[in-house]
Parts: C-alpha cells; structure tokens; sequence
C-alpha cells in the first residue's frame, strides 16, 4: 500500500474517467466516421466495443497497475518493458503523433467560436487559409498561458468538459427517442436492418484507422496514476467507467445521427461542421430554432479547451517525465516552479504549427480539416501498437511484472487478445494513408497522399535530431 500523503490533493477516479473522456470520445468522432461510413458504423461500433474498446482500455489498467508509481504512461511501460532507447522511441511517437489531434482539436475550437459568433457555418467559406493557421497557432499561445498561470486548469476543464459533452450526447440521444415517439419517421430511408451492414470494401478499410484514433486515446490518463490515492485499485475503475461511456456514446449517438440525417445524402463539410447541422436540425425538427445548436456550440467550446488542455499537458509530461535525459536536449527538460515542462509546450506548439501551414497548401478550408483529421488516423494507431506490445512482454513475464488488477487470468489467452489488438491497429493506420475525402486521381488527392506521408517523416525527422544535440551538449561539456 502507498504512502498516503495527508496534504496532497489526490485526483479520484471519476474524475480520471471524465479528464480521460475528452481525450477519447467526443461529438464529433461519431460525425466523422458516420460520414465514412454511413448507419453502418452503428455496427462497426458495436464490434469493435467489445473486440477492441473494452480490451483495449483494460490493458491500460492493467499496465497502470504494474507500473503506478511511474509519472511518465506509455513511454514508462515500454521503458520498463523493452529499455531506454525503446522508451524514448516510443515517448516521442507517443507525444508527436499526437500532434496533429491538437492541431484538430485547436481548429475545432475555432469553428466552435465561429458558429458562436456567427450562428451558421459562415466563417468556414470566407476565412482565408493564412487566417486560420494564424489563429489556430494564437489559441495554442493562449493555453500554454493557462497552463502555466491558472492552478488545477486542467481538473476543472477536464471534470466540465467531459461531463457536459456526455450530457448533451445523452440528451441528443433522448430526443431522438421522443422523436420517434410522436410518429416521426427516420430522415435516413430506407432504415432497415440492411442499413446498418457495413460495406467491406477498400473505402472500408481506409476509413477504419479513424475509428481505432476514435476510440484510442485511454493510456493519456495513466501519467497520473501517481496522482491517485491508490492508483493500482481505482485506475482500472476509470478504464471501466470510460469503456461503458464510450459505448453509450458511439452506438446510440450514430443511431440517432441516422434518425436526423439521411445518411445516404451527407453535406461535404460534414465533418468539419457536422456537429452543429445535427444539433440544428433536431432544433428545426421540435420547432425550437437554435436552442439546441447554441447548447451544443457551448458545450463543444468547452469540451475542446477541455481536450486541448489534457493533450498538451499529459503528451508532454508523458514524453519528458521519465525518458532518458541522455536524449534530449537540457532546455527541454527544463520545468517552471509549478513543475510544467514549459518548454516542451512551445516545442509542441512549434511543431503544431508547422503541420497546420504544410496543411494549409489544401485548396480550401474543408480539405485542411479533412485531411489533419484523417492525419490522426494514420499516426496515432501506429503508436497505440507500442501499448500492445508491452502488454505481451508484461503477460510473458508475470513475475517480473506483478499487478494488484489482472486483465485475462489466463496468460495464453491475454497473449492472444494483445496481438489481436496490435495486427488490427496496426493493419488499419497502414490502411488510412490512403485519403478518403478526395476523389481518386486528381491533384488535390495527390496533394493529400503527399501529406499523408511527408507530415508524419517530418515528425520522425524531428524525433531523430532531438537526441543528435543532446549528444553535442554533452561533448561540449566534456571539452569545457
């Protein structure tokens, strides 16, 4: 049993769930992959709830458990796993495939003002692609400014974030029942069992990393596992209350998206401002104007502060908390007096902007937010693969890697469960390089292809220089 320091704020594990939520699931991951993938991703939903969610997020607290008194998530496991190199290898995958999610999470934020502001989708067809860069590198400045100013930001975003999106969501979901309650038929027709059959096919398929980046994103709350009074019990209690939100969420929140959309007829700036068409027209439909889209134009304001705080936050401290100071640069480490890694935060909003103007070559602002969402699809499920593979070396060595919370008694099984899950993550963001949003054969889907690649070989290119001028300050400081 931990010492239990009287003094210290402890962060229970509701509260873990409802910071790790934001980082997981939202309103707008079932847009996108409805968009995709039509009232068929109902299914695809289902099944990968109980053959990858549910697996997925109980390695996580399995692996917090073994490892509750290290500050640093993923990047701990594998270097307790596999060693330093392989630590930092993953550390910095881990923290820059995340990158372009901020980005994401950072333009989402601006539509959500702009529809604030505005009321419709206006600001997407005239703000100019320098403007939109420019600001989305402002709002990544305003929070590292939050930060490293306001105490226990993140808690606070994290708890009205989470919990007002999970809300809206059940209310969406709600008004659909009483919807179909008054007679009301179905904007999707014909809605029949048929509807909800996905089409396998190559489209299929490159659609299906975005589902896994969907549903990925638990292990962000493991960096504070040390935060808890007993991590090794009540971390795992966090990955349960999340899978069951997470369900809820994608099944009943794309169910109803088919009840108020004819899924067979979709706007192309669906996923860009999908959310707000949703909300719009339930409001349309119940004759209550624009109540509900300003509701959910709020709520989706906070929730992505909420995830934009979590992201900057927790991917840096789980890049610089615990990996070998041998490969990185000593400024980069530095912490301010509240022990924020300062420095890594404009590293990241560094590199964050870089994406967004590389992105921002696109034609027109719907293609930008297309393609940096589909980024996500591509590079975060790739390092997702690192936590798969620390959970079979774990399982292949129980003694060595003792847990109070056990995934899968049985360690052949758990084996099993782990290279499922990795063969799949790792086959679908191979799949997603492949654009999906564009038309095959012309330049713009050319131009996105190029993204696709050149984006995420930058990020590696970053990664590999990084330990190359730690290396030259030490031999400066042998020789001074």
């Amino acid at each position: 049993m931990p010492e239990i320091d009287s003094k210290k704020s402890y962060i229970s594990w509701p509260v873990i769930a409802l910071m790790d939520f934001v980082t997981v699931i939202g309103f707008d991951d079932i847009i996108y992959n409805f968009q995709n993938q039509g009232l068929g991703i109902v299914t695809t939903w289902i099944l990968m709830l109980f053959l990858f969610v549910v697996p997925y997020e109980m390695m996580v607290g399995h692996m917090g458990s073994v490892f509750s008194h290290e500050g640093g998530g993923m990047s701990s496991w594998v270097r307790g796993t596999s060693g330093n190199i392989w630590g930092y290898i993953c550390a910095w995958t881990y923290w820059v495939s995340g990158l372009p999610y901020i980005v994401d999470v950072a333009n989402s934020m601006l539509i959500s003002f702009g529809w604030l502001i505005h009321g419709n989708n206006s600001m997407s067809n005239t703000m100019s692609n320098s403007m939109f860069a420019l600001l989305t590198a402002a709002i990544f400045t305003l929070f590292i400014f939050i930060q490293h100013h306001l105490k226990n930001s993140l808690q606070w975003l994290g708890i009205i974030g989470g919990g007002a999106m999970f809300i809206v969501t059940v209310l969406y979901v709600i008004m659909t029942v009483v919807y179909l309650g008054q007679g009301n038929m179905p904007h999707t027709q014909p809605f029949n069992l048929k509807s909800f059959i996905p089409k396998f096919d190559l489209h299929y398929l490159s659609t299906f990393g975005l589902v896994i980046f969907a549903m990925n994103g638990s292990e962000f709350a493991a960096p504070y596992v040390t935060e808890m009074k007993n991590g090794k019990k009540d971390f795992p209690k966090a990955m349960w209350m999340l899978a069951i939100m997470t369900g809820f969420l994608t099944v009943l929140g794309s169910f109803s998206l088919g009840v108020f959309f004819n899924a067979h007829h979709l706007p192309n700036d669906l996923k860009m401002n999908g959310s707000y068409y949703a909300f719009q027209a339930m409001g349309n439909d119940f004759g209550m104007g624009r109540f509900f889209l300003y509701v959910f134009a709020i709520t989706q304001a906070i929730y992505m502060m909420a995830q934009l705080a979590v992201l900057i936050d927790a991917g840096t401290r789980m890049f610089l908390s615990d990996t070998a100071k041998s490969y990185l640069p000593k400024g980069l480490t530095k912490t301010d007096k509240r022990g924020l890694p300062i420095n890594g935060y404009w590293l990241t909003t560094g590199i964050c902007t870089v994406i967004m103007v590389l992105s921002a070559t696109l034609p027109n602002m719907n293609s930008i937010f297309n393609q940096l969402l589909n980024l996500n699809g591509i590079v975060s499920p790739y390092t997702t693969c690192f936590l798969f593979s620390s959970f079979i070396i774990v399982r292949l060595k129980p003694k060595k890697f003792p847990s109070d919370f056990t995934y899968i008694k049985n360690q052949k099984w758990a084996v099993i469960v782990g290279a499922w899950c990795f063969l799949i993550t790792f086959g679908a963001a191979t799949m997603g390089i492949l654009p999906v949003d564009e038309v095959y054969g012309t330049g713009t889907w050319y131009h996105v292809l190029a993204l696709n690649i050149i984006e995420p070989l930058l990020m590696i290119a970053v990664g590999v220089i990084l330990p190359l001028i730690a290396r030259a300050e030490r031999r400066h400081d042998e020789l001074v």
